[in-house]
């Protein structure tokens, strides 16, 4: 399929792409990463746009991550010719001030202070550190290029915090628990402390578990975890790191719909 893609690289939320035509229509598609590689594939993507028959066309960015704008002429006449910009989003609504009274004052915690609260993450990746730097490492990275958000030790933890404590927190405000299984894994305290509390906000509802498999067999998850080994889950030893990142970010951009 002939087509003209414009890569608009990481936007945050509420920006606004703006695409001018050339011709008097053309297919327009704003996609993430994920949704762009399926474009690309010649499977059904989720996109935001349609058959423009005005230019320029503007598409609102519904949330922070990388993205891509298509122009085609499928079902139509003439070539696909375009270009395209992204406008930040709005500044603040500017409020008038009360200089006479300090609940105008607004306060803001030091960083990382103790008792602050947390935001919410799309997934908590819970690994062995043998399996950093070959799976969850590029893992993360994959998915915050998909516009999801991730709760990863080394992008969590700080001088002088709590292991346990930030561990509790990731996992509390989390809505995807994503366990990298091997052998590693299984040997370890705190990966198995996290696999725990993972499987018992699974077991509640609060949180869906995701596994994946990195070099260990079906047997080997079957003789630590039999509950686990019957969960549908993804094998390095089948697809790259890469692949399994997308089908998440499909699964975690399906819950938000």
């Amino acid at each position: 399929m002939d087509y003209v893609v414009h890569d608009l690289g990481r936007q945050p939320k509420g920006a606004t792409a703006v695409i001018k035509l050339s011709g008097s229509a053309a297919n327009v598609r704003l996609m993430d990463s994920s949704n762009y590689q399926k474009y690309k594939a010649g499977r059904n993507p989720r996109f935001a746009g349609g058959l423009a028959k005005h230019s320029p066309v503007r598409l609102a960015i519904p949330r922070s991550g990388h993205w891509y704008v298509t122009v085609d002429m499928l079902g139509l006449r003439g070539r696909a010719r375009s270009s395209a910009s992204v406008e930040p989003p709005p500044l603040p609504v500017l409020r008038p001030s009360n200089a006479g009274s300090l609940t105008q004052i607004r306060h803001e915690p030091p960083p990382y202070s103790i008792g602050r609260a947390e935001s919410v993450r799309d997934v908590f990746i819970s690994h062995a550190s043998e399996d950093k730097e070959a799976v969850a490492r590029p893992l993360a990275q994959y998915l915050q290029e998909a516009g999801i958000s991730v709760w990863l030790d080394v992008l969590e933890l700080r001088i002088g915090d709590s292991l346990r404590r930030k561990i509790d927190q990731g996992l509390a405000n989390s809505r995807f628990g994503i366990v990298i299984l091997s052998r590693p894994f299984f040997e370890k305290g705190w990966p198995q402390y996290e696999l725990d509390g993972l499987v018992t906000r699974y077991v509640t509802g609060q949180q869906n578990l995701l596994p994946i498999w990195h070099n260990i067999t079906k047997d080997e998850v079957m003789a630590q975890s039999p509950s686990l080994a019957d969960k549908l889950a993804r094998s390095t030893a089948q697809y790259t790191v890469e692949e399994i990142a997308r089908e998440i970010a499909d699964v975690v951009g399906e819950s938000d719909t």
